[in-house]
């Protein structure tokens, strides 16, 4: 699976660490710590490409810039 960036933050309203995936659009994920959450995007990622792959759908490949919150 390639390496996307994400973007993590702490949304206090949900009491969870969020994280979106910029070069894939509507691709998000949450957990109770960084960890859980990075690991639950991981997982939607890949559902992320399969569903574009089933749809035919292009799937952008990863972005090389850094993003810093």
């Amino acid at each position: 699976m390639p390496n996307y960036s994400m973007i993590i933050s702490f949304s206090e309203e949900d009491n969870a660490y969020l994280v979106s995936v910029p070069d894939l659009p509507g691709c998000m994920a949450d957990g109770k710590t960084p960890d859980e959450a990075v690991k639950n995007a991981k997982v939607i990622i890949q559902e992320w490409i399969e569903t574009a792959n089933m749809l035919g759908r292009e799937i952008p490949a990863p972005s090389f810039s850094v993003m810093a919150i």
